[in-house]
């Protein structure tokens, strides 16, 4: 952490997470996911949660060596599975409703050279053996956030040509300036109005009821996807059943909802590069047939895609449309994150894989119910990005009228 520990914008931009992102209550126990190389971060998140009056902050630490190290070394066999007091710390914790906060910070190329077969597996084997916790944290059944802080070598590939102390204080600014915090105390309220921004349009769009969505652009997307019935859009701030308020990625630019899962067709090109379990993949270019990837091409990591879209059968399914203006924050910074927390919140983006239950009264519905709605069922999801400045995205309503969504970029409506 190059910045001087006594910067204050180290201290709000915890508060933001603690106050904003989680909107942390008394009382409530708070997980926190952290790398080791983002330690004294995670004690001014730990000391603003105290401040609030969290009951107990529990540390879950990360480490990249060690995490290339296993990948790399360790017997074959473990891949295929989960180690015991994973599944009861992550499982546990969410039965409790336990907040939770992610610092997501990791080195854009750690597993570069890893057999993707033990990646797909480890993938799979977490799924499985950690669906309560995924299914209770997509469900928004406890608050939770991620975010993100500096570390060296991401530092060091998003600025490639800057000394490494100079890189990490360019990043360091750059992820401030995504999240609005400037060092004058105001980030609190800077986000409550963005939020209120985000709102007025989602309910917009959930009043417009578009029964399908029609993307093109000059890099070659062509693509036409339905709404389930009953779909609704969402932005910014989330809400757990008891109305406890949460933004769940920090930054944030997007609204979004979920697709019908059977029904997409047409071409999808990647606008950006993406950076998904260690690698980089670039040139991705996607063949859709009735809501299925039946082709995917990449022109660096094609492997690792074709892995991803294979983990299993959801994953080569759509779960989640997001529309981003290219005139947002992150994105007029003009900087490739390498990283997907800020890179989708520069583009709209679709994600393979797990839908978010994006529908009326989904709360009251069980899994089944939701897949009956039309909505994808996945152990993974994986957002990619697709918007550039010459976007368009059409709505069609269910009478067949055609309205501008997205005109050159940004939103029409």
């Amino acid at each position: 952490m190059s910045l001087h520990p006594s910067d204050k914008r180290l201290d709000e931009y915890a508060a933001l997470l603690i106050r904003i992102g989680l909107g942390l209550r008394p009382g409530m126990t708070l997980v926190l996911s952290c790398p080791v190389d983002c330690a004294p971060f995670a004690r001014k998140c730990a000391a603003a949660a105290y401040d609030a009056g969290c009951r107990e902050v529990v540390m879950s630490w990360r480490d990249d060596a060690l995490s290339r190290m296993k990948f790399l070394h360790a017997d074959d066999a473990i891949f295929d599975t989960t180690a015991e007091w994973q599944k009861q710390f992550f499982n546990g914790y969410a039965e409790q409703g336990a907040a939770y906060l992610a610092i997501a910070a990791s080195d854009p190329m750690n597993l570069h050279g890893v057999d993707p077969d033990r990646i797909q597996r480890s993938t799979r084997a977490g799924g499985r053996d950690l669906r309560p916790f995924y299914d209770a944290q997509m469900g928004n059944r406890f608050p939770w956030c991620i975010a993100s802080v500096p570390i060296p070598s991401w530092a060091k590939k998003v600025f490639p040509d800057l000394p490494e102390e100079e890189a990490m204080d360019a990043l360091w600014q750059a992820i401030f300036d995504a999240v609005r915090v400037n060092g004058r105390g105001d980030a609190v309220s800077a986000w409550q109005e963005h939020l209120a921004r985000l709102e007025r349009l989602t309910d917009t769009l959930n009043t417009l009821r578009f029964a399908r969505l029609h993307y093109t652009n000059s890099l070659g997307t062509d693509f036409t996807v339905a709404l389930p019935e009953g779909h609704i859009w969402q932005s910014g701030a989330d809400r757990t059943a008891d109305g406890h308020v949460f933004v769940a990625n920090m930054p944030t630019e997007e609204i979004f909802t979920a697709p019908d899962r059977n029904s997409g067709n047409g071409t999808l090109v990647a606008s950006m590069p993406l950076v998904h379990d260690g690698n980089v993949i670039r040139g991705i270019r996607f063949t859709v047939r009735d809501g299925k990837i039946t082709e995917a091409c990449a022109d660096e990591g094609e492997e690792v895609l074709r892995a991803a879209i294979a983990v299993d059968e959801g994953a080569s399914y759509f779960g989640e449309l997001a529309l981003v203006p290219t005139d947002s924050p992150v994105s007029r910074q003009g900087i490739l994150f390498f990283q997907t927390l800020f890179d989708e919140n520069a583009a709209c983006h679709i994600a393979f894989g797990e839908a978010y239950p994006c529908l009326e009264n989904a709360a009251r519905m069980t899994r089944e119910e939701r897949i009956a709605h039309g909505l994808n069922d996945s152990i993974t999801h994986v957002d990619f990005m697709i918007g550039t400045p010459d976007m368009h995205i059409t709505g069609i309503t269910q009478d067949g009228k055609e309205i501008p969504v997205f005109r050159n970029g940004n939103f029409a409506l």
